[in-house]
């Protein structure tokens, strides 16, 4: 029915959306009590199990050759730190600021394919960029929860991380399905958070006393975190890292309208500006013609 590349688009779009909802969850779990390490647990470890369960139930093997096992665990340790450093900045600075900072990691995605593998920036891959930032650039607005030196250096982390993740996604060339990528990159998630953890003096998740706090883990779990991831890896694999990266534009885009309809903030003109330039920005990336492969 449809295309690769139109697949791919939709496929990045989808998983931008999904994880723009982090703030949602996450947010409400530190309400109830819990540190950024326990949600972070509670959400690998939860989506870990779901998708296994699916995996399992399509009758697929969890074997893995060694170089599998090897890239994977660098997945896991990139979307680890990428996970840590940005729930930790939720702690110090307004959520949907965070959001909208992290976009920069799609200019860390084209620096760093350009520089290390040749790859060429098209001047519609380049006007995006352009597009994209401006448009972060008017979301990025102060007030009481404005950035702060710590928040935007945590974020900062968190973009690189995040960059170098989804350019190891597409270099790495995995055979495995999309499902059984993302559960491998959940489990190896997992140590890495526990030993964070262990080594900040909390040797043990925080336990979910309530039911709303449980569904709230369930929701990281599924939205942000198996559905995003899912559909990020089919869309880095159906259109490439950069695409898919421009892409996330729309994960801001998300916080805010999460923030208007939700929270009860004001659509400036400013923020519509923003909007329209981000909704550009994806525009050009939907409408430009692949580059060969």
């Amino acid at each position: 029915m449809f295309g690769k590349q139109a697949q791919g688009i939709i496929c990045g779009i989808a998983a931008a959306v999904c994880y723009g909802m982090n703030p949602l969850g996450a947010t409400a779990l530190y309400a109830g009590g819990l540190t950024p390490d326990s949600a972070l647990f509670y959400r690998y470890a939860f989506a870990a199990l779901l998708l296994g369960a699916w995996v399992a139930a399509r009758g697929e093997s969890f074997r893995l050759t060694r170089r599998e096992a090897a890239a994977l665990a660098l997945l896991g340790a990139l979307f680890a730190l990428s996970s840590l450093t940005f729930f930790a900045s939720f702690r110090v600075m307004d959520t949907g600021l965070a959001c909208t900072l992290l976009f920069v990691y799609p200019v860390m995605v084209a620096a760093i394919m350009a520089a290390c593998f040749g790859e060429r920036l098209t001047w519609a891959t380049a006007a995006a960029l352009a597009l994209g930032l401006g448009g972060i650039g008017l979301l990025c607005r102060g007030g009481d929860g404005g950035a702060t030196g710590a928040g935007v250096a945590l974020v900062m982390a968190s973009s690189l991380a995040y960059a170098l993740y989804i350019v190891a996604l597409n270099r790495a060339r995995l055979a495995c399905s999309a499902e059984k990528l993302t559960f491998y990159v959940l489990l190896f998630c997992l140590p890495f958070v526990l030993l964070h953890e262990a080594l900040a003096g909390q040797p043990l998740p925080q336990p979910l006393t309530t039911l709303p706090l449980l569904l709230w883990a369930l929701m990281l779990a599924v939205v942000p975190t198996l559905l995003s991831l899912v559909l990020m890896a089919r869309a880095v694999r159906l259109v490439g890292s950069t695409p898919t990266a421009i892409l996330g534009a729309l994960e801001p885009l998300t916080a805010v309208a999460l923030g208007v309809t939700l929270l009860g903030e004001t659509l400036t003109p400013r923020l519509c500006a923003g909007i329209l330039l981000i909704l550009g920005a994806v525009a050009l990336i939907t409408l430009a013609k692949p580059r060969p492969a």
